[in-house]
Formats: structure tokens, sequence, C-alpha cells
């Protein structure tokens, strides 16, 4: 009886925190005089991604203490889907707003974009000194009859500063980072043009 009577009086175990939840939020978009309805409809590939960011793990890294070399995840933060997903999202956003976005597939498309995901993660360069780095490679093909033709491959490096140096902080520098990456790409694209048939 007394020990049952002194197992009543122990303190219950706090319920298990959930993690914070971070997305990118709503694109900014161009105005509709921007757009280009009659520009050159693509065919845009689902961004890919390394294993140590291709989860929904919120990823820093300490560049002053091991370089950076170590991805460290916030224990009480997550993305609502893995980065490749979220950046992925974004460029069809953006470069919907200025020409037809087709999944593979789906029909014929002057262009054809490939993207991989290299990096998307909190660099801390001091204790309390952060930015989000968002580095994406994008290959830009033309669909042929014998194989698609290279028009062009470029790598994006972005780094926004983190207002604070935590979840929140890092999660609203890589959504900068990822704004301006997507304006980046669709602005390269944009200056891409099939390049003139063989000559016989």
């Amino acid at each position: 009886m007394v020990l049952v009577l002194a197992s009543c009086s122990l303190p219950l175990p706090d319920k298990p925190v959930r993690p914070q939840l971070y997305d990118l939020g709503p694109a900014a978009l161009p105005a509709a005089a921007d757009a280009q309805p009659d520009a050159a409809a693509l065919v845009f590939d689902p961004v890919v991604a390394p294993a140590a960011i291709d989860g929904t793990q919120i990823i820093y890294r300490l560049a002053y203490s091991d370089g950076g070399q170590q991805p460290r995840p916030y224990a009480s933060a997550r993305w609502t889907m893995p980065p490749p997903q979220l950046i992925g999202q974004r460029l069809r956003e953006v470069l919907a707003a200025r020409r037809p976005v087709i999944d593979a597939g789906t029909g014929f498309a002057a262009l054809e974009l490939r993207a991989e995901l290299d990096e998307f993660a909190q660099v801390f360069s001091a204790a309390d000194v952060s930015e989000g780095v968002v580095r994406l490679r994008v290959t830009a093909t033309m669909p042929a009859a014998r194989g698609n033709r290279l028009l062009g491959q470029r790598t994006f490096i972005v780094r926004k500063p983190a207002a604070t140096a935590d979840a929140l902080g890092g999660a609203t520098a890589l959504r900068a980072a990822s704004d301006e990456v997507a304006r980046e790409v669709a602005d390269w694209v944009d200056t891409l043009s099939p390049p003139p048939p063989p000559s016989h």
C-alpha cells in the first residue's frame, strides 16, 4: 500500500513536444504584365538531392567548429516536406508564372529541366552568426529525335543572412534564398534558345 501511494505522488512524465513545422510560404510571383504566355513550354523533372538533405529535418552546419562537414538536424523543428520537394514546388510556381510547365510524359515541350539540390542548410560562421545556403545545379536540354540535346548547365548558389541563430532564423533565411534561386533559374531559362538544326 505504501508503495502504491508513493507511486501516485510521482510527477507524470511530460508530453512529448511536437516539432515546429516550417515551409517556404507563398511565392512572390511576378505581375501579370511580366508573364510570357507565348513562351515555350518546358518539362520540369522532380528535384533530386543527397540523402543528408532529403528528409524533413532542418539541417544546420557549424563552419566555425568542424568546417561545416557535419550536417546536424534541429530536434524541435521540421520541414513540412523534404527540401527537394519544397524547392521544386517553388521553382514550378515561379516558372509557371512565365511559361507553361508540364510533367514528363504528358506532352511535347521545347525544353526540359533537371535540378539537383546540393545544399539546403543553415550555416553558422560563429555561434550567433548564420546564413541560409541553397546550392542548386540545373541542366536544360531540348528533346530531339536522337536524344536530348544539351542547352546549358549552371550551378546557382545563394546565401541569405539569418536574423536569429535558431531554426526559425534558418527557415526564414532559407526561404529568402530559395525565392532568389527560383528567380535566377527562371531568368536563366528565359535566355536559353534551342540550337539551330544541323546542316545537311
